[in-house]
């Protein structure tokens, strides 16, 4: 946040500090709660004075906390810190007055990691555009096969503040962090963190790749032990750009994961077995099998990544090679990501709902072949040449819905003319129905009917839960199953 901004991580004394929480919601509630309980006098700014904005405020006010609803853009007077609710974009005026005023500016983040005890547990954080809650999962499941006091945290499950201020004791942390809420935590100080990979999303939110790339990097600053990086990015920034980039600790250390043979300091695949060149003695000669990759599930390309970076983080925490495998095993993903639905009439129906950009959708796309392809939605500012031209050998068609749709269908016939579309122009609660029933039309027995809309959901969905669910619902409409 520029001058104004605070990056030491002594301790913060709340007492008569005067405090703005910027947004309710579900980081700014329990900041204020807390804050004020911590013997701040807390003022709770918010942009909406919707029915729940005012519940909210209500509830804060009870307690004797102050709640502005409906401007959102005002210092309030005699401000010394500010908490934001991580989606507030750096521009808004009130961060601009903050910075102006010498204010510091702290997300959720911060003041979790503030609020620690000396004895806290240490954190490995991932972040990413793409993978990061699968990631964490599969963390947390893996320290949990070592015996280890655990649980998945920060943009995921259980919150931060609950979990450094509550009464259960962790031995180690899996947070996952996204880049609005590294943007808003300059002293955060991981054991040990990952960026899974980079492409371009909430630009908008940024203002330009460049920052959001920082941003991202900024989980890399003051590691211990290991600073994790994707070996087979192509983008650039690339992951191990970043860890270049990064202020850490003496002697900790860049790992590498890569889906291919893994050289020294690197963890990766060979002939089917998940290997750690990285955290063994003689790693220049050594190698140590951790899982196989049929102990990922499911063992997409995109998911062995997530499993191998998963693996690297417990294995920089010393966790045995064993509770990889055992976590691996014991790991199931969340609804909605590359899920077999059911097979019917010899075509897979696989929902990747969770594919909201192109980078997932391109990653689902290349775990199989052929492909009847389902997409569109909202494309927030994405263009989608880059993806259709990468996964045009895959498809043996594409049914298109959603409000930005005609921008794929404009790919599609820039970058894969011979692959036929179907353009349904509707956003019914009926239009997944009959995008299902198109696309079992093209599809032959062995193909995969896949749902990786590249776009937001929101147009025709509340959320992409809900359009994996109509997918999932229309599926089993159709009849015949057999798996």
């Amino acid at each position: 946040m520029g001058s104004g901004q605070v990056t030491s991580s002594e301790p913060f004394d709340f007492q008569g500090k005067h405090v703005t929480v910027a947004g309710l919601g579900v980081s700014g509630v329990p900041a204020a709660k807390v804050l004020h309980a911590l013997g701040a006098t807390v003022t709770v700014v918010n942009d909406g004075a919707d029915e729940r904005a005012r519940a909210q405020a209500a509830d804060l006010e009870a307690l004797g906390i102050t709640v502005r609803l409906g401007d959102g853009d005002t210092l309030p007077e005699g401000t010394e810190l500010i908490v934001t609710a991580p989606g507030w974009q750096p521009d808004k005026p009130l961060f601009a007055a903050a910075e102006q005023a010498g204010v510091p500016v702290w997300g959720d983040v911060e003041l979790a990691w503030r609020l620690r005890g000396p004895d806290a547990a240490p954190w490995l954080a991932v972040t990413g555009t793409n993978g990061k809650t699968t990631t964490v999962q599969m963390l947390a499941s893996i320290l949990e096969a070592a015996g280890l006091r655990t649980a998945a945290v920060g943009n995921i499950g259980v919150s931060l503040l609950d979990a450094v201020l509550g009464e259960e004791r962790y031995d180690v942390l899996a947070v996952e962090l996204s880049s609005y809420q590294l943007h808003w935590a300059p002293s955060l100080r991981a054991h040990s963190a990952a960026v899974l990979n980079l492409a371009p999303d909430h630009l908008d939110w940024h203002g330009s790749m460049e920052a959001y790339a920082a941003d991202k990097g900024r989980i890399y600053e003051g590691n211990r032990v290991a600073c994790v990086y994707n070996v087979d990015a192509t983008d650039k920034p690339s992951t191990e750009d970043l860890v270049r980039a990064a202020d850490v600790e003496e002697g900790c250390r860049a790992v590498g994961f890569t889906l291919g043979t893994p050289a020294p300091s690197q963890l990766g695949v060979v002939e089917g077995i998940l290997v750690d060149r990285a955290f063994v003695e003689n790693r220049q000669k050594n190698a140590q099998e951790l899982a196989e990759v049929a102990d990922v599930n499911p063992p997409a390309p995109h998911n062995i990544a997530n499993a191998l970076a998963a693996a690297a983080l417990a294995r920089a925490y010393g966790v045995p090679a064993r509770a990889v495998r055992d976590g691996l095993r014991a790991f199931t993903p969340d609804a909605h990501r590359i899920a077999h639905v059911a097979d019917v009439d010899g075509v897979a129906y696989v929902d990747d709902s969770k594919a909201t950009n192109t980078h997932a959708a391109e990653a689902s796309l290349a775990a199989y072949e052929p492909i009847v392809w389902i997409a569109g939605g909202l494309a927030k500012g994405a263009a989608f040449d880059e993806l259709v031209a990468r996964s045009a050998k895959r498809l043996r068609g594409a049914v298109l819905i959603g409000a930005d749709r005609a921008l794929i269908r404009e790919a599609l016939a820039r970058h894969a003319p011979q692959v036929p579309v179907v353009d349904l122009d509707r956003t019914d609660t009926g239009a997944m129905r009959a995008a299902v029933q198109e696309a079992r039309k093209l599809a032959h027995p062995g193909d995969t009917v896949l749902l990786a809309p590249a776009c937001a959901s929101m147009d025709m969905f509340a959320n992409y839960n809900k359009r994996g669910d109509a997918f999932a619902d229309a599926v089993r409409e159709l009849g015949s199953v057999d798996g």
